[in-house]
């Protein structure tokens, strides 16, 4: 099995057609075939069922694609790391984060690490916990900014806890408030049309189980938004969210606290156990926690959020 038929693999999967994949390999499409054929007969097993027009896994490619993917993106990591030796003057590091840290904490702490190593090529990816925590596992991402405690069923990954940060109810500035005090507590939320985020999104899974425990469903007014939509949806009145304070602070939305002691959540910072980090990365997260030690020390840190 050689690492250039698993790219071609995974290329034919992506594009689900072979003459696609080979230009996007750059390679003749008799000879992508060939390399297929060839990987085919090494396995014992097709890979794909075609039929005209039509290109689909079969059983045995289900079972090759993960681990095919694995391995291409840590050979890459492996180039990288090499390339790397020569001082950090070029590379990339693919950096994983919640929608609330994609607009909140990252700008700062990127503009720091971009102003050490111009050079760095950084590529985000913005997603909720679950969608964050395949991407890791997969090899598609170096490091992930999400939720913890992970499932206990996810793949094996190292974390550290970096802060915790405040949840709040936000609501339109012109309808009424969610509660008559000045707080709100979780079996508030039955009486309260809820804009819910899609699957995937830790969010959603927060306020779902904190609805669950007060003996409740949760009524859905929209449901299946991302971030931007949610908010969107939320100022024009069309019903109340569960969102990090440090978001709903930064848009005009009316923004309840739960009642005390409050409803908080952790964020750590995630990268597979079984592969060390490329250098870059590694590097990357040096200048996130010297970020947060010096936001903690200097009281600098995003509103409703502290050190963990």
């Amino acid at each position: 099995m050689q690492l250039q038929q698993l790219t071609y693999f995974l290329a034919v999967v992506d594009a689900r057609h072979f003459t696609r994949a080979a230009q996007q390999v750059h390679v003749a499409q008799p000879s992508l075939s060939q390399q297929i054929q060839a990987l085919e007969r090494e396995l014992g097993a097709d890979l794909f069922r075609r039929a005209r027009g039509n290109i689909t896994l079969t059983d045995a490619g289900e079972a090759l694609l993960p681990l095919a993917r694995r391995i291409v993106a840590d050979a890459e990591n492996a180039r990288i790391e090499v390339q790397e030796v020569a001082g950090l003057r070029r590379g990339r590091v693919r950096l994983g984060a919640t929608p609330s840290l994609c607009t909140s904490l990252l700008p700062q702490v990127l503009r720091a690490y971009h102003r050490e190593h111009p050079g760095i090529s950084l590529r985000i990816e913005e997603g909720g916990s679950r969608d964050l925590v395949g991407e890791l596992a997969t090899g598609r991402l170096d490091l992930a900014l999400l939720i913890l405690p992970l499932q206990s069923h996810d793949p094996a990954l190292a974390t550290t806890e970096l802060l915790t940060e405040e949840l709040v109810v936000a609501s339109a500035l012109n309808a009424p408030p969610p509660t008559p005090g000045p707080w709100i507590e979780a079996k508030d939320l039955r009486h309260q049309p809820l804009v819910m985020f899609r699957h995937g999104y830790d969010l959603r899974e927060f306020t779902m189980a904190a609805c669950r425990a007060e003996g409740f469903e949760p009524r859905f007014a929209v449901e299946g938004g991302e971030m931007d939509a949610v908010l969107a949806m939320v100022e024009a009145g069309l019903g109340t969210a569960v969102l990090p304070s440090m978001v709903a602070d930064r848009r005009p939305l009316r923004v309840t606290p739960f009642a005390p002691p409050g409803l908080r959540r952790t964020i750590g910072l995630a990268h597979r156990k079984d592969v060390e980090p490329p250098r870059a990365a590694r590097e990357l997260r040096r200048v996130l926690l010297e970020y947060l030690r010096q936001a903690a020390r200097t009281a600098t840190l995003p509103p409703g959020t502290r050190p963990a």
